[in-house]
């Protein structure tokens, strides 16, 4: 693609890697075959293309964004299909991110949309904020009706009626390996998922430990910065990453560190970035970079672990690939491999690689678009007639199992279950209903 930025504005790093990205584009419109919003809504600005071409003439232009532009970016998913399909490379995730911040630095939006923004940006990463709120949203569920934002209608239908987990998270420390240590890892609890689902962590934890691996869970390590960064709010993301940044150096400096893991990958997608989110900045770039090439995916620690174990019960398990492990990591077959090589039947449905709508903050933000798509992942599913769901990402976990009644699992707590491991939490609360037996009788 063609661009026209000027040596002034290319003086700035932002323009200067959007330019970059943008003249690697050549027009192709492959991207469109993937993109799940351009499936729903069939417009060319609503598809990676349209997009780039809208961000192009809003940076090049010099000018602040405009409400036709916001709409129609506020509409991408950041599901990086389009990075999956593309030929040529192009960066579609640093690009639209660079356009989020612009967006979020010369856009005043609604009062209303503000206010919603601002409160997701506050609350979501702190888990004692998001405790508070998610028992006041479970007060209000019954009164859905009546709440006139279609957006809060969508939250309040995502949270769940009973505590996903029986787990109360994880405490920073240190939890020593069984027998011979192998390997010395510091898991990121995050935010969101150790209040909906604690047990994933704590599965994870046992796992790693049986296996010989072991984890710290790092004093001063909250949210990694995903949630906002993804709103544009580059100033409060850099913030949360920074002490991330800091409390794994100290970490690895202390004690040593073979790898930084994460069970949402979602969480681990913005990780492994952070070399490129802070490469302007002097005083973090080389410890950010070295965060960075520690990172690794919860499948890609136990692919080099040579699991050891058998599945419990014959179960046929539906896996679901989040966008941020398949597209975002390029980690397709890695957690389906160690599924099947401990015994369980894996399936996959028809379109893996399309979103479920989650997409982080998408759902509550995009209810509309977000629920079609959910609806379409649902079906899919159901299709294939699994007796449960696994997948790697906790915003998959509550979207996907708010419209359906197959219990939906973490993978790391199957392989957790087949190694020696209690039975997952949603196959514990199933009211004495027998999968197997359903699909049998």
């Amino acid at each position: 693609m063609q661009t026209h930025f000027t040596v002034e504005q290319l003086k700035d790093p932002a323009l200067a890697r959007a330019n970059a990205i943008l003249r690697a584009c050549v027009h192709c419109g492959l991207c469109t075959a993937t993109c799940p919003t351009f499936q729903v809504l069939g417009d060319e600005l609503d598809s990676p293309r349209g997009r780039i071409y809208l961000i192009k003439d809003m940076l090049e232009g010099g000018r602040d964004a405009d409400e036709k532009t916001v709409m129609h970016l506020d509409r991408c998913l950041s599901c990086l299909s389009c990075m999956t399909t593309c030929p040529s490379g192009v960066n579609y995730m640093h690009l639209i991110d660079l356009a989020r911040a612009h967006v979020e630095k010369t856009y005043r939006r609604p009062l209303r949309d503000r206010l919603l923004r601002e409160a997701l940006a506050t609350i979501l990463p702190s888990p004692a904020r998001f405790r508070l709120a998610l028992f006041a949203a479970r007060l209000a569920r019954p009164f859905a009706a009546l709440v006139p934002d279609r957006r809060l209608r969508a939250m309040l239908s995502l949270v769940p009626t009973a505590k996903l987990g029986s787990g109360q998270g994880l405490c920073a420390g240190i939890y020593p390996a069984c027998g011979t240590r192998r390997m010395r890892i510091a898991l990121l609890p995050g935010c969101v998922q150790q209040v909906l689902a604690p047990h994933i962590d704590e599965a994870a934890v046992r796992l790693l430990q049986r296996f010989g691996v072991e984890v710290v869970i790092p004093k001063g390590a909250g949210c990694c910065g995903a949630l906002v960064h993804h709103l544009g709010k580059t100033a409060s993301a850099q913030p949360q990453a920074a002490a991330v940044i800091k409390a794994l150096i100290a970490e690895k400096r202390a004690g040593g560190l073979d790898a930084v893991t994460i069970t949402a990958s979602g969480c681990g997608t913005v990780v492994k970035d952070y070399g490129h989110l802070f490469a302007q900045d002097p005083a973090l770039a080389e410890q950010a970079k070295e965060v960075a090439g520690l990172a690794k995916d919860i499948s890609e620690i136990l692919a080099g672990l040579a699991l050891k174990g058998a599945a419990p019960e014959p179960l046929r398990v539906a896996y679901h690939a989040a966008c941020s492990l398949q597209h975002g990591q390029k980690l397709r077959d890695m957690p389906k491999k160690l599924l099947a090589g401990v015994g369980f039947t894996v399936v996959e449905p028809k379109n893996a690689h399309l979103c479920c709508g989650s997409a982080g903050t998408y759902a509550l933000l995009q209810p509309e678009i977000s629920e079609e798509l959910k609806q379409r992942k649902v079906a899919a599913l159901h299709a294939i007639k699994p007796d449960l769901i696994a997948t790697g990402n906790i915003g998959c976990l509550t979207q996907i199992g708010s419209a359906t009644n197959v219990p939906i699992v973490h993978s790391v707590e199957l392989l957790d279950w087949a190694t020696g491991g209690p039975k997952p939490y949603a196959l514990r609360t199933l009211g004495g209903r027998n999968p197997v037996a359903e699909r049998t009788a």
